[in-house]
This record gives structure tokens, sequence and C-alpha cells, in this order.
């Protein structure tokens, strides 16, 4: 029987891409900063899809900071595939800001399921609490870059050990 594989397509929230201008004393902020430095290496690399959207880069504008925002505009670039903010989407953000998410987080989600991702990330505990509470309502797994990260290193561990 043959396997199509197909590489991991991947959406890293406003959160995500703001880590890198945290302070990296904290601890989890310098793992998670880490870990999305890998992520996006794997991007650059061609053996993820990297997802964005418009709801995102409209997010990433409104940052007072212009040198962060640039770098994270520059960044977008980047990605493989921009989803646009439709009809569609609008009214799938709807239904979920009535599951009380914020307005551009129920277009980020509403974006990844209709750019179909395999894993939406974010570094935001609110936005994870709401998608774990909600996750038979929403069409995306959302987790924590190094919650997924040390998943995907347990599971790959799991699959060498067979």
């Amino acid at each position: 029987m043959q396997t199509h594989w197909h590489p991991l397509r991947i959406y890293l929230d406003t959160c995500c891409l703001s880590r890198f201008f945290g302070g990296q004393a904290q601890t989890r902020i310098r793992q998670e900063t880490e870990v999305i430095r890998w992520i996006i290496f794997h991007f650059r690399a061609g053996r993820w899809v990297w997802i964005s959207s418009d709801a995102l880069i409209d997010e990433v504008e409104r940052n007072r900071d212009l040198d962060q925002r640039f770098q994270i505009i520059s960044w977008l670039a980047e990605a493989h595939q921009t989803v646009a903010v439709g009809v569609n989407e609008i009214a799938r953000g709807k239904q979920l800001e009535v599951l009380s998410f914020e307005e551009l987080d129920a277009l980020h989600l509403t974006c990844s399921e209709s750019g179909s991702v395999d894993i939406f990330l974010t570094t935001d505990d609110g936005l994870l609490g709401k998608a774990k509470r909600d996750s038979s309502r929403i069409h995306v797994h959302v987790e924590n870059p190094c919650t997924w990260f040390q998943e995907m290193t347990e599971n790959e561990r799991t699959r060498d050990d067979r």
C-alpha cells in the first residue's frame, strides 16, 4: 500500500511571531522562541508549508513598534500561502466570536481552517484555553509551539523505536 506524504501545513499566529521581541530572560519565552525559530527554519528549507492570512498581516500592521512590524511583515512575505479574508471567513469568524473568541483570534482560526492547516500554533494562553474548550467546534488543532514540538519529538522517537 502506497502512502502519500504531505508536508505539514502550519499557521503561526501573531503571538508566536512576536516572541522574538519578548523578554528572553524568561525561560518559557526563550524556549518558545527557539521552537519557533526551528519551525521557521523548516519552512525555509521547504520541509513544511507556512500558511499565513490577511488577518495576520492586518494585525501585524497595527503594531506601533515599527522595527517589530517591519521585521514580522518581512517574515510573512516568506509564507507559502496567504489565506484571504472573504465572505466565508467573515461568516465563520462571527460563529467563533459567539463562542467567546476575540474577533482577530476568530479570524486567525477561520483562515487556518480555510487554509487546511495541520496545526495552528499560539503562545496566547487565553486563545489556547478557549480552543481546547471548544475543540469540537473548531476545525483545526491548536497548540502551544513547545507542547507541539515535544509531542512531535516523542512521536518521532516512538516511530524510530519500532
